[in-house]
């Protein structure tokens, strides 16, 4: 642009809009060096406007609070965008001259212009009057006759009843349509063919006209079957010169709203005449009414006769702009909005005589002609789901990419993966816009950049758009592009609401999630540091399954949990759209198709538009069939090409993987790949291979690594092998709770401890300093047994006793509560050959599912040759003068613990254990997956695969012999990291106030950690002593795992290392980035979890699953690594010198001995304290005397229905004592993202009775997807 006003720097402009407009606009304003305000809800607090824009405003801080609140309710904070007063007030506070309001909330709003511009400052668009005349559309229909602009044949003005209404109708005939005259987007139109639908639609469409718009008035205009849609882009300088630059046809709408756009018009392509009459209507409309900014004026096109009519004008930036400028090379409609401001602003104060841009800079023969070269087409992806009526489908965005630097392409967006899309705003992800020598060139380029993931290659590199998460509308998109009547530019603005698209989504819908239903893969993650490795419980049937359908073995599918019997609830079911190959293994269940009964472990064809449901086995099933087992898993040919791997796999975990990081809801789709009819047969899978699920089972278990007198009697360690353990309720995929299985055994004592207390790991004897876990260990956490499986932690405070070998770990997955196991201890050499086998058993399956013979044999067939009673230590090297003792245990079959010295922090064995595994990677010794060192110990996890656990015993045997013996002179390289921190923090004291209602309310540790810190150790200045000691020296970071690479740390000072007993229980809830301490070591917890330490601030947490920030990568989304110390000083690169560390302990050797006598006199009196109010507790407890204080909930029945998604409730259809009388009936209408969701009762509760309606679901109040809304019976 030419004539560039001088003054750009002194302006501020403020962008009045969120999402991919509010971006699109910062970056032209960048460019032309405007410093600009971002404005921003709590729900936006991070989106990428904010970060972008010069300056950040957060709403709420303007926003005026209903009297007698502290804080907006999140649902009215997310109208902040639309609060004049707030905005205002930001205008005012942070001298504001230009506000862009970009499309959508106030960018049509005439009272918004009125008060901007009585404060002097400038919209970027025409006056305030003029919005208010185009904004009413009975107004602006009579400024377009006076411009002598055709318009649709109607009502003269407003039509106020139907009378009214029924002799405009007579007139101009029938179909009509009803419009609210201060209505847009679509929103407020209602098509009636006849006098009866007037009748019954005139008063709902003013009454819903008000609702929306707070303007009831309506208007009447012809309707046409079939029609386009043909809009002009102008623009003026409000000095009576207007341009244009072209049309846009966006003829391709659904309900009203556009889809694709493109320029040129088709339609429009050897009508040249009809174009100039269109373009030059819309001039002269503009320059009737003195325009000024960027305006569209739209106009209805009868697709027979060619005849045009006036519909409307925008007298903003339309959402679909950026395909005119692709037309012309170097227009950028925004930037001309903001010089057009400052032009304005300039002859305002007296510095220009030019109001407006000068008119030979705005030259029409510049946009006149375009290139006949060029061709653009615009696609809107919206976060909807096509398979339920393109309703709203906000969530979690998994996987966010958009094509980078390709020729002719355009891509406005807002979103990257790890964002999260709220009910509270339009659904826009993002704008495509692309263009090329043709038509067809353009569309095809489009139709590539947006095939869907179940019709592309893993491998395929092809640039297109991939957003992973909720569904999206882009393999709508894809196929609408690759209709014949949109290439041949047929189609009209019916087309899309009368089926023209050829569409059915590759896809199933969850009807119903069962008990709990997750998306699985394999391999397991193999990253370690406390990142689950996920993945199948049970993962032979899961495989088999695989193989069954025809998948790579690892391929994903669901983990379904079965209830115990047919007819007792939570079935699994889904209807799925396309058709499909899939098969049903594991625990016994009942699985139907279309209503039809099938059997499980076998091939399945699913056919388009049937319900497959998977539920508890029918009481009168075959003899034959097994009646144990506990999951089930549904494999679909193709698996979940949708679904993005997360740090290398599609399972779920805690809040990542999976089908947005959770279990599936009701409403959720998930992508299949389009299968071909079946054309080979299929032998079914002989009864014997499939398993027997009992409900005693044994495992085959490895001592070690902590079965040993050192931790248990001898007695005690046979009894734990001798007894039978039950499988207690709470048991979930993050560990089997194990409880004794007579009655009798709870007299005496579960454990026989050898020790009375964990020394410095604890005040019980089952705590250790914290070491590495392996995979399938049985892990003591108190006097309980814990089997750790695939969402366990990697390391932490307990001992354990024995661990599954892996080739029985899939019994894991199938044991049920109330079952019963006993540990069997093998061999290494038995578990080889276990391993061989369950890998002869699964050969087996798929040489048969492939259609090859094979005998069958039975799973569970394999008997050790008796019980192998052996220690868990493999090597022993004593200690000597200089260096510790260090001991190899067994752990398992695929990994060893090597620990050192005794049962104490001490740093310089510590330093010893960096030393060891920086020899063990230089060795580069084959088949080692991780090591994972925490206190005095690491966990060496090997695979068995690939090497022996005799060649890595050797390995690691060598490793250390090579070290030296003293550890003075080691130094090892770690940052200083600044951590800001909150001490003695409202989130965690309310963390402990839940834990006083809802688990325990009298202990030593209550009601403050912080106080019993103090007590605990001994500190005569009481809690803020204590606090102030805790950040009085630097951390040490000694390890890093448990859960998402949690961070143990200790001070180095030895006068600040305070100790505590981990809580008991748990708590239930802690929040991210707490702080707390268990013996004597620190963590920092990295997102909301259950937890046991003593909590006592709260800082920031180490852990952003998407990897965002610096020094965090996607592949690697954690911050610290061990000997990094944290500390409140700047980042720096420090070195941590043992020689230094042991001239200061020698230097405060007398008062670290006077500190440690005391903190331990201290710890006795706290454990005496302790044990008096446990069993206190406990003794309550048995007597069914409750001693939280829990608030009553609402009373539940086994009937209810749910939020299908997040958003408010906008209307509550029934109340107490209503009956159901259809499944289709309507309970409730939920309001996200400007869309109304009809939640109905379902087929389950027909004739039940209305019970009540939920606390949470009252009129206006927030609900997330799976809220319980209404109760029946």
């Amino acid at each position: 642009m030419t004539d560039l006003p001088h003054n750009l720097q002194t302006h501020r402009l403020l962008v009045a809009n969120r999402g991919e407009i509010a971006l699109r606009i910062l970056r032209t304003a960048k460019d032309l060096k405007v410093r600009t305000v971002a404005i921003y809800t709590p729900a936006d607090a991070t989106a990428p406007h904010v970060l972008f824009a010069d300056e950040a405003v957060a709403l709420s801080s303007f926003i005026d609070t209903p009297s007698g609140t502290s804080q907006v309710d999140v649902t009215t904070n997310a109208r902040g965008y639309l609060d004049i007063d707030a905005l205002l007030k930001i205008c005012t506070t942070h001298g504001i001259t230009l506000v862009h309001p970009g499309y959508g909330f106030l960018s049509e709003n005439a009272g918004f212009a009125r008060r901007l511009a009585d404060k002097g400052i400038c919209l970027l668009g025409p006056d305030a009057q003029l919005i208010e005349d185009m904004g009413l559309k009975h107004k602006a229909r009579a400024l377009a006759i006076q411009a002598e602009v055709p318009v649709v044949p109607g009502s003269e003005g407003l039509v106020e009843d139907v009378q009214d209404a029924e002799r405009v109708a007579g007139r101009i005939g029938y179909p009509v349509m009803i419009k609210a005259t201060a209505g847009g987007g679509g929103m407020g139109l209602v098509v009636c063919r006849d006098v009866e639908e007037l009748r019954s639609k005139l008063s709902t469409t003013q009454s819903r006209a008000q609702s929306l718009f707070h303007n009831g008035d309506v208007f009447i205009e012809k309707y046409f079957d079939s029609s386009r849609h043909i809009e002009v882009q102008i623009f003026g300088n409000g000095c009576g010169h207007v341009i244009h630059m072209g049309e846009r046809e966006c003829s391709v709408q659904r309900r009203h709203q556009k889809v694709l756009e493109e320029a040129p018009s088709p339609y429009l392509a050897n009508r040249l005449e009809l174009r100039t009459q269109i373009c030059n209507a819309a001039v002269r409309l503009g320059t009737l009414i003195n325009y000024k900014s960027a305006g569209t004026v739209e106009f209805l096109v009868d697709d027979a006769s060619g005849s045009f009519y006036f519909l409307e004008m925008n007298t903003r930036l339309q959402v679909e702009h950026g395909v005119t400028e692709a037309l012309h090379p170097g227009l950028d409609i925004v930037s001309m909005m903001i010089m057009q401001g400052v032009y304005e602003r300039s002859s305002a104060e007296g510095e220009r005589t030019t109001r407006g841009i000068p008119t030979t800079t705005l030259d029409q023969r510049k946009y006149e002609n375009p290139s006949p070269d060029v061709s653009a087409v615009e696609a809107r992806i919206y976060c909807e789901n096509p398979a339920n009526d393109f309703s709203p489908s906000p969530g979690l965005l998994q996987h966010v990419e958009l094509p980078g630097s390709v020729p002719g392409v355009r891509v406005d967006s807002w979103v990257s993966t790890g964002m999260s899309v709220t009910p509270y705003y339009d659904p826009l992800l993002a704008k495509v816009i692309v263009w090329d020598s043709s038509r067809e060139a353009a569309i095809a380029k489009l139709a590539g950049i947006l095939v869907p993931d179940e019709l592309v290659s893993e491998h395929d590199a092809v640039k297109r758009v991939r957003i992973s998460g909720p569904p999206t509308n882009i393999p709508f998109l894809h196929q609408a592009l690759k209709e014949e009547v949109f290439i041949k530019g047929k189609a009209t603005t019916q087309w899309l609401d009368e089926g023209g698209v050829n569409y059915t989504p590759s896809a199933f819908t969850v009807v119903s999630p069962g008990i709990n239903a997750t998306v699985q893969s394999l391999p397991a993650r193999d990253i370690g540091l406390g990142i689950p490795p996920s993945g199948p419980m049970d993962p032979l049937a899961f495989q088999a399954g695989n193989a069954i359908v025809g998948n790579a073995l690892e391929c994903e599918g669901l983990e379904l949990v079965i209830p115990p019997r047919h007819g007792s609830g939570g079935a699994f079911s889904a209807i799925f759209h396309t058709k499909a190959l899939i098969a049903v293994v594991g625990a016994p269940a009942h699985v139907s198709v279309d209503g039809k009964d099938c059997q499980t472990w076998s091939r399945l064809e699913v056919p388009a538009g049937v319900k497959v449901v998977i539920g508890g086995p029918k009481a009168d099933a075959d003899a034959a069939l097994p009646s144990g087992g506990l999951r089930a898993y549904l494999l679909v040919a193709g698996g979940f090409p949708g679904i993005p791997t997360y740090l290398g796999s599609k399972s779920t975990s805690l809040g990542i993987g999976g089908y947005q990081g959770r279990a599936l809801h009701s409403g959720d789709l998930l992508q299949i790949r389009q299968y071909d009819t079946l054309t080979e047969s299929h032998a079914p899978i002989p009864r014997a291979l499939i398993p027997t699920y009992p409900s005693h089972w044994t495992l085959s278990s490895l001592p070690g690594p902590h079965d040993d007198t050192e931790f248990l009697t001898a007695s005690g360690i046979e009894s734990f092998y001798g007894r039978k353990w039950k499988v207690a309720p709470a048991s979930n995929r993050m560990g089997i709770r194990l409880e004794p299985a007579d009655s009798e055994a709870t007299e005496g004592p579960l454990i026989e401890w050898a020790r009375k207390d964990g020394a410095e790991g604890g005040s019980h004897p089952s705590n250790i300093l914290d070491n590495g876990y392996a995979r399938g260990s049985v892990n003591l956490n108190g006097d309980t047994p814990v089997i750790l499986t695939n969402e366990g932690p990697s390391m932490g405070g307990y001992l354990c006793v024995a661990t599954i070998a892996t080739a029985d770990q899939w019994k894991l997955g199938q044991l049920r509560p109330g079952d019963t196991i006993q540990f069997h201890r093998i061999s290494i050499e038995e578990s080889r050959k276990l391993k061989d086998h369950t890998e002869k058993w699964l050969d087996t399956l798929l040489a048969l599912s492939s259609g090859f013979n094979a005998a069958p044999m039975d799973l569970l067939a394999f008997r050790p040759e008796g019980q192998f009673k052996c220690g868990p230590k493999l090597h022993v090297i004593p200690a000597t003068s200089h260096k510790p003792k260090a001991v190899f245990r067994q752990a398992g079959d695929s990994a060893i613990l090597v620990e050192y010295g005794e049962m104490t922090l001490d740093l310089f064995v510590r330093a010893r254990i960096q030393a060891f595994e920086d020899a063990v990677r230089g060795m580069q010794i084959s088949g080692i997956k991780e090591l994972a060192p925490c206190i005095r110990s690491t966990m060496v996890h090997y695979d068995n695969e690939l090497v022996s656990q005799e060649e890595i015993l050797q390995g690691l045997i060598l490793a250390e012999t090579s070290l030296p013996a003293a550890s003075e002179d080691m130094t090892f390289t770690g940052r200083k990291i600044i951590f800001p921190i909150v001490l003695d923090d409202r989130w965690n004291r309310e963390a402990l106030e839940r834990y006083m209602r809802s688990t325990r309310d009298k202990a030593v540790y209550l009601p403050s950690n912080i106080e019993y810190l103090a007590n605990n150790n001994g500190i005569e200045g009481g809690s803020q002593e204590a606090l102030s000691l805790l950040v009085s020296s630097p951390w040490l970071v000694l390890g890093v795992g448990f859960y998402l690479a949690c961070p143990f740390l200790v001070p180095i000072d030895p006068r600040a290392r305070l100790v505590g007993q981990k809580m008991n229980p748990s708590r239930t809830f802690t929040p991210s980035g707490a702080v707390g301490i268990a013996g004597v070591v620190a963590a920092i917890y990295p997102v909301e979890s259950p937890g046991g330490y003593q909590l006592f601030g709260r800082t920031l947490p180490t852990w952003q699953a998407w990897g965002s920030g610096t020094d965090f990568t996607p592949d690697r989304p954690w911050l610290l690594r061990p000997f990094d110390q944290v500390v409140f000083e700047p980042i720096e690169t420090i070195d941590f010198s043992m020689s230094e560390y042991m001239l200061t302990v020698k230097g405060l050797q007398a008062e670290i001995d006077t500190f440690i006598a005391r903190r331990g006199e201290a710890v006795k009196r706290e454990e005496a304290r302790e044990a008096l109010l446990l069993k206190e507790w406990q003794d309550s407890k048995k007597q069914g005397i409750s001693s939280s204080t829990m608030s009553e909930d609402q009373e539940e029945t086994p009937n209810f229905v749910t939020a299908s998604l997040p958003g408010t409730v906008w209307r509550m259809k029934v109340e107490p004592g209503d009956i159901i009388q259809a499944s289709d009936q309507v309970v409730a209408i939920l309001e996200a993202m400007k869309t109304e969701i009809n939640i109905t009762a379902g087929e389950d509760n027909v004739d039940l009775k209305v019970v009540s309606i939920a606390n949470g679901a009252r009129e206006g109040k927030a609900v997330q997807t799976g809220d319980k809304l209404v109760f029946f019976a």
